[in-house]
């Protein structure tokens, strides 16, 4: 009698499970509105992210790293404009490319040393990277984030790194000037 009732349970629970999935599928139907979205690529790369983000907290905790007591100003400057150059270095430079490349396909050139490239769309979790790593918007997420675990584990390192790519944010600026002061003189 005990086996029955556990078989019936776990037949309920499959009814449950697959009612759910086929409600999941049918709400995800519905959002692509006909078009190709890799939805479960999407969930793939947010557990990823979540993973990530909880293994630092839960080694944080084991380690005994505190949290630092307030974040100043500098460091957000610092933060701000190193995660924006690390994430158009990782999305857009020429140099780069390679690293992208298994996922995108070149378009052609973008700005000063950068390229545009579509993402490939072979399949839903590829397509899904692609779109992460093509993207300094979706990247500057997960950069700032790392120079956030950074700050917990290793501030000065995590400062250096940033500063480097806030001095090249600041570098790139200079040129464009530089650029267009020179046209200016030349007319």
């Amino acid at each position: 009698m005990h086996e029955q009732a556990e078989k019936l349970q776990h037949a309920g629970n499959g009814v449950a499970v697959n009612g759910a999935a086929a409600a999941a599928k049918a709400e995800a139907d519905a959002y692509r509105n006909g078009e190709d979205r890799p939805l479960g690529g999407y969930v793939l790369v947010m557990a990823v992210f979540a993973a990530l983000v909880a293994g630092a907290a839960g080694l944080a905790r084991l380690k005994h790293r505190r949290l630092p007591d307030g974040v100043g100003a500098w460091d957000v400057l610092l933060i701000a404009a190193g995660t924006h150059k690390l994430s158009r270095t990782i999305s857009k430079n020429s140099v780069t490319a390679p690293l992208r490349a298994p996922f995108t396909r070149y378009e052609g050139r973008g700005g000063p040393s950068e390229v545009m490239e579509e993402v490939r769309a072979a399949s839903g979790v590829r397509h899904s990277i692609g779109e992460l790593i093509t993207c300094p918007f979706c990247l500057d997420v997960w950069i700032a984030t790392g120079f956030a675990i950074g700050l917990v584990f290793a501030p000065r390192v995590t400062r250096l790194v940033a500063a480097t790519f806030t001095a090249l944010t600041g570098s790139d600026f200079l040129h464009l000037a530089y650029a267009r002061a020179q046209q200016a003189a030349e007319g």
